[in-house]
């Protein structure tokens, strides 16, 4: 039975990375798509098209072509149309650094969506910093993107939720939704995502934690750490990771009869999850999501996933549909502001209320961090059966 169930939460990110020299066109006084007269809008997409992460910057790519064509022919923004320069970051947070670079000081795009994981996000920071262009990562959920110490980063806004929030709600949802004393935590070793999303879980979960494991990305046998846990006592399996392992794990660990609940965050939220693994061995598996078909959080859902289907022939995943807002925040800020220079979009994203998105209604905080609602949804031979409430 579902449950349609949202959760209120504030989100947040942070960047860093590479460098690139700015145009005398980047702090949007003259030339090209960053000039007020421009006759078009140029947004840029920083996105992981191919690589380990390609399925979540394929994703938001889609949406966000589904959302320039939705824009363009409904007017576009301000009498303008909207051109999308996309280019691909390879899943390399080095070359994501390129492409902003690109992006705003050779394209001179006005802003940009992208990219899609926490590391290339902020990887990006330095360039989008130094060209004054603003930037809505639809998925990059790493707490520390859009606040470097006490600073909030000016150039940098989010369409999700932070790894913290997910981190408290998927400890909560286990102590309480599923009375799991004892958990398994299997991490990656290497990942600022897997790390933010792991001190979150320890520091909110009463229970006792048996067992921490850790692997390299990119893995494909993880028997012996399986091995290690299976005959221990314990309630649940939490793996903050990405659906290329998770997907591995998950696979491998029910073959070994290993049956306990595995939970996870919004890295499992995409079908080769459940490709990867297999459908039969996905159950009692369970995760934070943006964004249901089963659990619409506003009006804006049902013509969306009917725009959607219509355009690709199936269902939008969360990753779609962050992208989607990801679009049409921007479009939000440059009808806000009355202008499309990057300086207007930035004071435009920064002000964002009651944004009404197909994750969420929004509204920006402070620290650039959307306060918005979320699900936990939960699988059964591969498909979603179910949406819970889970309060922070």
């Amino acid at each position: 039975m579902k449950k349609s169930v949202f959760v209120a939460v504030a989100a947040g990110l942070f960047l860093f990375g590479a460098c690139g020299s700015p145009s005398a066109n980047s702090n949007g006084d003259s030339g090209g798509g960053n000039s007020a007269d421009s006759d078009t809008i140029k947004i840029g997409g920083n996105f992981e098209l191919s690589g380990a992460t390609a399925a979540y910057g394929e994703a938001e790519k889609e949406a966000v072509e589904l959302a320039v064509e939705q824009i363009n022919a409904d007017g576009g923004i301000l009498g303008k149309k909207v051109e999308f320069v996309s280019k691909d970051n390879k899943s390399d947070n080095n070359e994501a650094a390129s492409v902003a670079a690109n992006l705003t000081t050779k394209d001179n795009v006005v802003a940009v969506v992208g990219p899609a994981t926490s590391g290339a996000v902020k990887a990006t920071l330095p360039n989008l910093t130094k060209s004054k262009i603003p930037a809505v990562t639809p998925s990059g959920t790493d707490d520390a993107i859009t606040v470097q110490g006490d600073n909030v980063q000016p150039y940098i806004f989010r369409a999700c939720f932070q790894d913290s929030f997910q981190g408290v709600v998927l400890a909560k949802y286990a102590q309480d939704n599923m009375n799991a004393q004892k958990a398994v935590i299997f991490g990656d070793n290497a990942s600022d995502y897997a790390d933010g999303l792991t001190k979150a879980f320890k520091k909110t979960y009463k229970g006792e934690i048996v067992a921490e494991e850790k692997f390299t990305a990119g893995d494909k046998d993880y028997q012996a750490m399986l091995t290690k846990v299976k005959d221990k006592d314990f309630d649940v399996i939490f793996i903050p990771g990405y659906y290329t392992e998770a997907g591995l794990i998950i696979k491998q660990a029910r073959e070994m009869g290993i049956d306990k609940p595995i939970i996870g965050a919004d890295g499992f939220g995409d079908e080769k999850l459940v490709e990867t693994a297999g459908a039969s061995n996905v159950s009692n598996v369970y995760y934070t999501g943006h964004f249901s078909t089963e659990a619409p959080a506003t009006d804006k859902v049902q013509p969306f996933i009917e725009a959607f289907n219509e355009k690709y022939g199936r269902q939008p995943s969360s990753f779609n549909a962050l992208g989607y807002d990801a679009v049409y925040m921007i479009k939000q800020a440059i009808e806000d502001q009355g202008e499309a220079t990057p300086a207007a979009i930035t004071e435009g994203l920064a002000n964002l209320k009651d944004f009404e998105g197909v994750t969420g209604k929004i509204t920006m905080d402070d620290q650039h961090n959307p306060v918005k609602s979320a699900v936990v949804l939960g699988l059964t031979d591969g498909k979603e059966s179910s949406a819970e409430t889970v309060n922070p």
